[in-house]
Parts: structure tokens; sequence; C-alpha cells
């Protein structure tokens, strides 16, 4: 298990996760499909190529899923408890297709938990950059973690 628990974490700490993806046309068809989205931005090539991007924009939940599930297993794997939620959630550039995005996360605060003395508050920063250095996604992710048992 590579996650931390919660007391090996300290405000500040920064990792830049070694998993680089390229998102692929497949990536964006699956999620657009699966979750039922119809928007023609994320699945109709020639209505694509009349808006202001010019071609299809990669759909946003990708971007996001991707951005937190490459975090998993330098963060929370094997300590997590649950995710309690995921604020100040920001898309500030589109992603595309061939776009090869990277992701760092910064710790931002840490609480013990009131109700569970086994475990920890941990708020996350996690920040997508695509291959121009551009932040793509970013948002604040608070994980209750176990604390180690030492």
């Amino acid at each position: 298990m590579a996650g931390r628990f919660f007391d090996e974490w300290s405000v500040g700490d920064v990792i830049t996760h070694d998993i680089r993806r390229t998102v692929t046309e497949t990536d964006n068809l699956l999620i657009t499909t699966l979750t039922h989205n119809p928007q023609p931005l994320h699945l109709d090539a020639d209505y694509a190529a009349g808006t202001e991007f010019g071609r299809i924009v990669v759909n946003g939940t990708f971007t996001f899923a991707l951005m937190v599930g490459v975090s998993v297993a330098d963060t929370t794997l094997g300590t997590l408890v649950a995710n309690l939620g995921y604020d100040k959630l920001v898309m500030p550039k589109p992603v595309f297709v061939g776009d090869t995005l990277r992701v760092e996360t910064r710790v931002v605060e840490l609480r013990p938990s009131k109700s569970r003395p086994a475990a920890g508050i941990v708020v996350f920063e996690h920040v997508a950059r695509n291959q121009r250095d551009e932040v793509v996604c970013q948002c604040l992710r608070t994980a209750l973690l176990q604390r180690s048992a030492r």
C-alpha cells in the first residue's frame, strides 16, 4: 500500500505524481456515453468544429476523475476511510484528445476527526496540467484517513 496514514502527512507536503496520461478519443467517448451525457461538444466532431474550440472538447468529468485517480496511489491507497467531499472544482482550460496530463497534490489542511479517534481529515489540493503547463483542472479533496497503528 503506497498511501499514507493521517499522521504521516504535514501541511505543505507536495507530491508530483509519476503517472502521466495522454487522453484518447475512447476515454472521452466512454465517459460521455456511460454518463448519458448528450452534449454534442463531446460527441459530434462537426458540431464541435463550429464552436470556439474548433474540435471536440474532452468531457470534464473524465478530466476530474483522472486527476483524482492519478493521485490515489500516492495519497490514500489502503488508508482511506472515505472521501468526504470535493470543493472549489475549476476547469480553467479545455482538454482535447491527444493532451497529456500530469497531476500534483499539495496538503493544505490537517485536523483530527472529532467523531473517529482512529482517523483524521486531510484536505488535498489536486492540480492537473497539460503538456503546455496550463492548469486544466483543480480542486480540493477532503479525505478521512486512518491513523497509523504506531
